[in-house]
């Protein structure tokens, strides 16, 4: 279970940050509907190829300063 929760709203801020991060990533590839964060963390774990811990870990950071640009 996803212990996070992202908007509507947060989201195209969210995604903008990890597509700077892993430039490779596309809009495609990044399609979300809020209340499905557990599938956007699988999406993820394939793209990036990385733990499901560094993923939730970097959307939580990604979401604690939504206005800030880094990631």
């Amino acid at each position: 279970m996803a212990n996070i929760s992202i908007s509507n709203k947060d989201w195209p801020r969210v995604k903008i940050k990890l597509k700077r991060k892993y430039n490779h990533l596309t809009d495609a590839a990044l399609q979300y509907t809020e209340g499905q964060e557990e599938a956007l963390i699988n999406n993820l774990t394939n793209l990036v190829n990385r733990s499901r811990e560094y993923v939730v870990f970097t959307l939580q950071k990604a979401l604690v300063n939504i206005d800030n640009n880094r990631l």
